[in-house]
């Protein structure tokens, strides 16, 4: 059997199991001399376990061993770590989340109940039915047209997530006011890196049509005048909340340079507001806009609100587009942005 373990955060050595039980270290890309890494927090330390094992359910020969060889720690170690954070030995944790699979494949499908004994690991009929009813109270037979959860009471509150994953619980409270500030960040991020790769074109590729826009959405689009609106739409709207008016002829023809220095400020000013407003719950807060023709009102909430879901959909168009033009990808995902932390 072969184990591969979960990627170091300092991208040192790894370890692989081989099928005749050797341990081979396979050399990474290291740090140099003298800069050391974070020393791992249990809390690490049992996130890559947690994912390591997520990966190996199905290695039923994988012993704890193998397991802790995996995670680059001990298997004394990984015994304290584990049952330290989870409440429950890295044994007994993975055979609760193997019933849990179990549970889902009997309660979602037409299953044997012999099949789903041997896919948690069992050897037999009768010891995963024991099993089965120490923890679910009913024999998988009985349980199976039960509506009862599929999740075993634990102390840690991970659990088999369908169809095939593990959901661990979240390690602090994220306040919505974060979270939305976290949405501006990765969206003067993500224009950063547009305008970057837009550098890479010729005048010809920024000031190709685009495919129409839907109605209301940019006449006319460009790579260029695009990627101008996204970086003018933050000033616009910092502008309306100073009740100042806005330029918009400097998006006509707009150099790349330009957008730079604009997204600068005007991206700096507009997520400072927003991390501002989620601070001291101001989200409803009421803007005036005198300087059009007809007073506008609008609030916090609001503006912000338009400001992500119309850029979504620039940001999504002139993202095809650089591709289409060779620029190279953008990592615009939101996946990614935010990633659980180790």
């Amino acid at each position: 059997m072969r184990l591969e373990a979960h990627d170091r955060r300092d991208h040192g050595d790894s370890l692989m199991i081989e099928p005749d039980g050797v341990r081979k270290t396979v050399k990474r890309a290291g740090r140099a001399p003298g800069q050391d890494g974070p020393v791992d927090l249990p809390s690490d330390t049992f996130a890559r376990f947690v994912a390591v094992l997520s990966q190996h359910l199905d290695d039923h020969q994988a012993s704890s061993g193998d397991l802790a060889a995996a995670v680059f720690v001990s298997r004394s170690q990984l015994d304290r770590v584990v049952g330290a954070m989870a409440g429950e030995t890295p044994a007994r944790f993975r055979r609760r989340v193997l019933l849990e699979r179990a549970a889902f494949r009997l309660r979602t499908s037409d299953i044997t109940i012999l099949d789903a004994a041997v896919e948690a690991g069992y050897s037999s009929h009768e010891a995963f039915t024991r099993a089965f009813r120490g923890a679910y109270g009913l024999a998988p037979a009985v349980w199976r047209s039960s509506r009862a959860s599929i999740h075993v009471p634990a102390p840690n509150g991970v659990h088999f997530y369908p169809p095939g994953g593990l959901r661990l619980p979240a390690r602090d409270k994220v306040a919505p006011m974060s979270f939305v500030s976290g949405l501006v960040d990765h969206h003067v991020s993500v224009i950063g890196q547009l305008i970057d790769r837009a550098a890479t074109l010729t005048d010809d590729q920024l000031d190709a049509p685009l495919p129409a826009p839907p109605n209301g959405i940019d006449a006319d689009p460009t790579i260029r005048s695009v990627l101008s609106r996204l970086v003018g739409q933050m000033q616009m709207w910092n502008a309306a909340m100073a009740n100042e008016p806005y330029d918009f002829d400097i998006e006509r023809h707009e150099t790349l340079a330009s957008m730079r220095s604009r997204l600068a400020q005007a991206g700096t000013t507009f997520a400072q507001y927003v991390r501002e407003v989620g601070e001291q719950d101001r989200f409803d807060e009421t803007f005036v806009d005198a300087t059009c023709e007809d007073p506008f009102l609008f609030t916090a909430a609001g503006m912000i609100g338009h400001v992500l879901t119309y850029a979504a959909y620039r940001r999504t168009l002139v993202v095809a587009a650089l591709e289409q033009a060779g620029a190279g990808a953008v990592d615009d995902e939101p996946l990614h942005w935010f990633a659980p932390q180790p």
